[in-house]
């Protein structure tokens, strides 16, 4: 493991196993740092494991290289409610290939330019930077309604705020 890397690459709960580099990328191979997981069904925390998938996933560019983080997608059986659960990590937004944070570059991106300039500046297809704008807008929209039903909640039962 490799501290100085691992804090370099700022990701909560993983560490990085190794690092490989190309002319044009940089992959790392990264470990999960928690044994169990907590299941969303029951509460119970389970350390079960049912499969590891490897998944490979971008994240934001670094010395002027794409970045590319493998990790494993851990699939634990929960013995209590008797469910497979899917480990979900904090940095990565369930069933996508990218992070975060890569994903907020790509939508502040194209809200500065557009779909053909971005995907050439990150190497992506358009239909990929579409995608990623139109999951980004999704997210920001609900986020928008989120915090308008707090809002409602707060001046209807605690008055003005």
């Amino acid at each position: 493991m490799n501290l100085h890397l691992t804090h370099f690459l700022n990701l909560p709960g993983v560490a990085i196993e190794s690092c490989n580099s190309s002319e044009d990328s940089i992959f790392f191979q990264l470990t999960i740092l928690a044994k169990k997981i907590q299941c969303p069904h029951c509460r119970n925390f389970t350390e079960e494991l049912h499969q590891t998938r490897p998944i490979i996933v971008r994240d934001l560019p670094a010395n002027g290289k794409d970045v590319y983080l493998k990790l494993p997608r851990r699939q634990f059986y929960c013995k209590v409610c008797q469910r497979y659960i899917t480990e979900r990590l904090k940095f990565i937004d369930l069933r996508r290939k990218y992070t975060q944070r890569f994903e907020e570059r790509i939508y502040f991106q194209v809200k500065k330019s557009n779909f053909e300039e971005v995907s050439n500046q990150q190497h992506l297809g358009v239909e990929q930077v579409k995608n990623i704008f139109n999951h980004m807008t999704q997210k920001q929209k609900k986020q928008e309604r989120l915090e308008l039903s707090k809002q409602t909640f707060w001046q209807r039962n605690f008055g003005h705020s």
